[in-house]
Parts: C-alpha cells; sequence; structure tokens
C-alpha cells in the first residue's frame, strides 16, 4: 500500500502543565464531537504546557475553544502521512524533504500496528511529529509544502 500524504492545518492552545488539563481539553473535544487526526502535547515554560492539535474540522476546534475559553495559536499547515508499517518508512520522506533543501527542525515518529492475536486482534501504536523550519516550505514543492507530521 501506498502512503497517504494529505495537507492539515493546526493550532495549539497552552494550559497549565498539571494533571488533568490535558484530559479537559480532549473531553471537550470530545463532547462536541471534534475528530481529532493527531494532537502532540508536551512543557513548555513557566509550568505550562502545549498541546497541538490536529483536527478534521478547524471550524469545529474553533468553536469548542471560543466556548472554553481557550486562546488557540495562529494556524499552521503540515502534513499528515499514512501508511503500513515497514522499515525505512519515515526515512523516505526524509529523504525527499533533504533532497529539496528543507530542514526538518523536530520529529518524533508514530507507526500503529495490527497483529492477529488468540482473540482476535491487537493494535499497538506509536507516535510521530516532524516540523519544518518557517520559510522552508511550498517555494520548494517537496512532497507538497507545510509541516510534516506522521501519524
Amino acid at each position: 500500500m501506498a502512503d497517504r500524504v494529505r495537507k492539515v492545518s493546526y493550532v495549539h492552545v497552552t494550559v497549565p502543565n498539571r494533571a488533568g488539563h490535558g484530559a479537559r481539553v480532549l473531553e471537550a473535544l470530545r463532547e462536541a464531537g471534534v475528530n481529532l487526526v493527531a494532537f502532540h502535547a508536551f512543557p513548555g515554560k513557566a509550568g505550562r504546557a502545549q498541546i497541538d492539535l490536529v483536527a478534521e474540522d478547524m471550524a469545529a476546534l474553533r468553536r469548542v475553544a471560543r466556548r472554553n475559553g481557550w486562546t488557540l495559536s495562529k494556524v499552521k499547515r503540515g502534513f499528515v502521512v499514512q501508511g503500513e508499517d515497514r522499515v525505512g518508512a519515515v526515512e523516505r520522506h526524509f529523504a525527499r524533504l533533504g533532497n529539496a533543501k528543507i530542514n526538518v527542525v523536530a520529529n518524533s515518529a508514530i507507526a500503529a500496528t495490527v497483529a492477529k492475536r488468540r482473540a482476535g486482534y491487537m493494535r499497538t501504536a506509536r507516535l510521530g511529529w516532524r516540523a519544518i523550519e518557517r520559510g522552508s516550505t511550498n517555494e520548494r514543492g517537496a512532497l507538497t509544502g507545510g509541516s510534516f507530521l506522521v501519524i
């Protein structure tokens, strides 16, 4: 199966870096029916945490943010790459970006695997994120331009 590459938009919200705050963000999105393609959370400065949100419907995400008093970042552009878990799957996309002289600033990777088990199927996952240096996208056209998110 060939990888599926699609452009996405994403934003981030900053919350206190304490137990339960991320869960409250995810709960509000779930209750409003906002489907997340991905999210990525990590500690920030001064006791805060940043939650990056990639939603299928950015307008719906904004409505939830407004209703909950969240301040969303400026919209950023990116990619979601979906495909089969295989050796070298991530390297191929990094090579294309490098060959186009697009600098990858940060990365973590995700793959989901479904394995047959006795009573059914077992699913495991790893999540991935790659940011491309601002200003180096669309001009050179590797893939389609923008940040690069791997799910």
